[in-house]
């Protein structure tokens, strides 16, 4: 592993300026599960890593507010799956972050670190798309903003951050009352391994469906809106989620099996989805 320097700055505002004039050069570590493998298999050489936990102005605080779940750049994946407003709320986000990784790596690992590393099998991307989940981004240079899931990946590796951009929370509004979510993934084996296919589905309680899919394309894709009922999915919502995708052929599934089973576990996703509908959420 390549030599860095390993930088602790105390504000936002001082990492944001160091990343900013050091860009490409200069990478911010929170958990560090993503980049120190990177920084060892040589995908990244920083000259300078900064610490992000001993930044003043990030927390690890997962609350409820005015009708939003915020979670702070820090809270830990753990902490997320164990804390009773996300279980009551966000049942889909749960199942995702369960089967990332091991216990050590949910330890260790942040949403904001899964979500930046702009992975088109990032398993917390599905839920978060089909909640219309948010991050809030600070620019010492440009300020606060707003950048909605479905907007915050362009390419793989490549998440939409300017220079000095640091994600400081993610913010999912919570579902209406009957708001039924599952989350579904595929991989070659249980346990750790990366995503062959996954699937997010949220139903609401006017029977109006959203899936999302991880590992189907260059980003993880939100589909448009289906109208679904109380029925079950039908031979014709199968054949469109699996039209929708933009799979490619690799190490881990092929093309034609990831179109295959997108209808299938999308199918299996709306009735997992649409049972929690009915126990009321």
């Amino acid at each position: 592993m390549a030599a860095f320097q390993f930088i602790r700055p105390d504000s936002l505002a001082e990492a944001s300026d160091f990343l900013r004039e050091r860009h490409g050069r200069a990478f911010l570590l929170a958990g560090g599960t993503d980049l120190i493998v990177q920084i060892k298999k040589g995908r990244k050489r920083p000259e300078w890593v900064l610490d992000a936990k001993r930044i003043r102005d990030l927390d690890a605080g997962i609350a409820v507010r005015e009708g939003v779940l915020r979670i702070g750049a820090l809270a830990l994946m753990t902490d997320i799956l164990e804390h009773p407003e996300v279980r009551a709320h966000f049942p889909a986000l749960c199942e995702a972050l369960r089967v990332i990784g091991s216990v050590q790596i949910r330890n260790r690992a942040t949403i904001p670190g899964n979500l930046c590393n702009a992975s088109p099998a990032a398993d917390s991307a599905p839920p978060l798309l089909v909640y219309g989940g948010r991050v809030r981004v600070f620019n010492a240079r440009n300020g606060r903003r707003a950048a909605p899931v479905r907007d915050f990946f362009l390419g793989p590796g490549q998440p939409a951050l300017d220079a000095g951009d640091i994600v400081e929370a993610v913010e999912i509004p919570l579902p209406p009352p009957g708001t039924g979510a599952a989350f579904i993934r595929l991989a070659r084996r249980r346990g750790m391994d990366l995503t062959s296919i996954s699937v997010a589905c949220a139903v609401t309680p006017g029977g109006r469906a959203r899936f999302a899919f991880g590992a189907v394309g260059p980003t993880p894709l939100l589909l448009p809106e289906e109208v679904v009922g109380d029925g079950g999915a039908t031979p014709e919502l199968r054949e469109r989620l699996s039209a929708g995708i933009r799979p490619i052929s690799d190490i881990r599934a092929g093309e034609d099996y990831r179109r295959a089973m997108a209808g299938v576990i999308g199918a299996r996703a709306l009735a997992a989805a649409q049972a929690r509908r009915r126990e009321g959420g």
